[in-house]
């Protein structure tokens, strides 16, 4: 197997636009490219262009209803009554022009990496114009058309026979995957997120842990609004160290949504660069300690496009390279080059200062309530653990 790391990316990926207003902004993309060109971090062979899901592959989780609705949506066709019935032309999920064809290549370019990395090209692949997690079997939603990672999963366990450990660290809670494989022993799904009480889509409580054979593969850890680094990290690191240990994994895809930070606009999470070092740092570790290096990555929200997303996703790359060039001041040319187009003052340093916001008055009792929250999660894990002990 080759030690290479393979980004997947093309400007054709920034076609998957919903509109000038819209928060989600593929643009973001380019933002990280040019941060990773700027630090010569990234080298032109390891680019890797992504292809088209085929509608077989796309079928794979998809109705062919639905991909019928989304390909006569995007040329016009499509009533606006019939279109709702699908999620399409919401205020979230707005048609566009050629809606399949750029949602196609986004499901597309998550294959792309699955196969550099199952085939032996690469050791790990990042794409991160994927990661659209909301995505149903025949219904659009919270941004996504297709959802990739749903699709790759079930690729992977079709063509690679793998047991796949999804692992989801966006805000917002990863139901569209979760609920692709609710049944299956064989995917295992963990999400940490803002908890659903106040947040889209309202889901991801730590009681939904699979159903039928597939009881026991699912886990949640909804932490509190305003959860800071240190009670985020640790809840994230021992779910994923435990829950890895529990279902040995063959291949490991990480969905690595930047909207948990403090500065993103539609989150209520107080993270800061500290959390989004640790989540592709800990990633790695799990995927050489139980999948022989094999690592998927891919993107999800995260809009804060300019002072957060392309910081927190360069980050993912740096790791996979093992570069350690990513501390003190960002390139200057990179901050020099986007200011001028940038709303907001545009960041000098890899990690926010101190004093990024106002100490948070209920930090102890978030805190202790996120532990409450993990220790529920895990306890399914643990108490087996505990009993094969006596």
């Amino acid at each position: 197997m080759s030690d290479r790391c393979s980004f997947i990316f093309s400007d054709e990926l920034l076609k998957y636009k919903f509109g000038n207003q819209h928060p989600f902004d593929q643009f973001r993309l380019k933002l990280t490219v040019d941060l990773l060109d700027k630090m010569n971090a990234l080298n032109q062979e390891d680019v890797i262009p992504p292809r088209m899901a085929s509608d077989e592959e796309l079928a794979l989780i998809h109705d062919r209803s639905y991909l019928d609705a989304v390909k006569k949506a995007g040329n016009g066709h499509l009533p606006a009554e019939i279109a709702e019935n699908y999620g399409l032309g919401t205020e979230d999920t707005p048609i566009f022009p050629n809606m399949h064809e750029a949602s196609a290549l986004l499901v597309g370019g998550t294959l792309t990496a699955v196969d550099q990395v199952m085939t032996g090209k690469a050791l790990h692949a990042l794409h991160l114009g994927g990661g659209l997690h909301h995505g149903f079997r025949g219904k659009a939603s919270g941004f996504c058309v297709y959802n990739d990672s749903s699709v790759a999963i079930k690729y992977l366990q079709e063509k690679y026979n793998a047991r796949v450990l999804y692992v989801d660290t966006d805000a917002h809670h990863g139901d569209g995957v979760q609920w692709s494989f609710y049944d299956d022993p064989k995917v295992c799904t963990l999400s940490i997120h803002e908890t659903g009480r106040y947040l889209f889509p309202g889901t991801g409580n730590v009681n939904e842990r699979g159903q039928g054979l597939g009881y026991g593969y699912s886990f949640n850890i909804p932490v509190d609004a305003f959860t800071e680094d240190e009670s985020w990290i640790y809840a994230y690191t021992h779910a994923l160290k435990e829950v890895a240990e529990f279902f040995k994994p063959d291949v490991i895809l990480t969905q690595n949504g930047a909207d948990s930070h403090y500065l993103d606009p539609l989150t209520h999470l107080s993270s800061t660069m500290r959390t989004y070092r640790e989540i592709p740092r800990l990633a790695h570790e799990i995927a050489h300690q139980y999948c022989n290096g094999k690592w998927i990555a891919v993107g999800g929200g995260g809009y804060d496009i300019w002072r957060v997303v392309p910081r927190a996703w360069a980050l993912i790359w740096l790791e996979m390279t093992e570069n350690s060039n990513c501390y003190g001041s960002l390139p200057n040319q990179w901050v020099d080059s986007w200011q001028k187009d940038s709303p907001v003052i545009l960041p000098k340093e890899w990690d926010d200062p101190k004093n990024l916001y106002t100490p948070i008055p209920r930090k102890a009792e978030i805190t202790e309530k996120n532990l409450l929250t993990l220790e529920k999660a895990l306890y399914p894990i643990r108490s087996q653990q505990k009993s094969e002990s006596i």
